[in-house]
């Protein structure tokens, strides 16, 4: 079970504050900081990253822009909780644009960038370890980003990276029951069409777990 709040603390400097602001949120959003419903108060997240309302609002209104954040019925942001149906579609346009970019990144992906991949995968399994499932949705979300990153497609890095900012709330429910009953996890069938130069494998992989993540979201 998930029971503690991940400790999260913003990094701001004062060069381009709604900026950084936004990017920090942002990066919240998809590691699953931020949690479906929670009320991110003006004053007191201002107070947080410690800048002035102004800059705060305005990184408010970039994530409203994308659908990442939304306004309740009194006007005060919210982090949203996506229906069955938006959830939906967020994973089969994942499944479509992920599935692409790792079959991509299979033919044009150095040795070093899949051994920077493998890193990331035992970061994964080391935090099943010591069941900080924090880490995991963390480290199971850099995972995805930089097998996307690997393809060399910015577009399709960018528009992935949205969805992720959208879904990423909800990911702190993967592990509600514990470890799923992976042998191996998803992720080793990744980077091994990865090794094998298979962008067809990689494809599937990739798209299996997808799949298999999310039926206990979309239960």
């Amino acid at each position: 079970m998930v029971n503690d709040r991940p400790i999260w603390e913003p990094k701001i400097t004062k060069d381009n504050l709604s900026d950084r602001a936004y990017l920090e949120l942002r990066e919240a959003l998809m590691s699953g900081y931020l949690l479906p419903g929670e009320r991110l108060l003006l004053r007191p997240m201002s107070k947080r990253f410690g800048i002035s309302a102004t800059p705060m609002r305005e990184a408010f209104l970039k994530l409203i822009s994308i659908d990442a954040l939304r306004l309740d019925s009194r006007g005060t942001v919210i982090v949203p909780t996506l229906t069955t149906a938006e959830l939906t579609e967020i994973r089969d346009i994942r499944i479509d644009l992920e599935g692409r970019g790792a079959a991509v990144a299979a033919l044009v992906a150095m040795p070093c960038e899949i051994d920077t991949l493998e890193a990331i995968q035992a970061r994964i399994l080391a935090s099943h370890d010591t069941d900080s499932f924090v880490d995991a949705v963390k480290y199971n979300t850099e995972f995805h980003l930089t097998l996307c990153k690997m393809s060399r497609l910015p577009i399709l890095q960018g528009i992935v990276e949205n969805l992720w900012v959208r879904c990423g709330p909800i990911l702190a429910r993967l592990y509600e029951s514990g470890v799923p009953d992976w042998n191996p996890h998803p992720h080793e069938h990744v980077l091994k069409a990865l090794r094998d130069r298979d962008p067809d494998r990689c494809r599937a992989a990739i798209q299996f777990d997808i799949i298999d993540g999310s039926k206990g979201l979309l239960r």
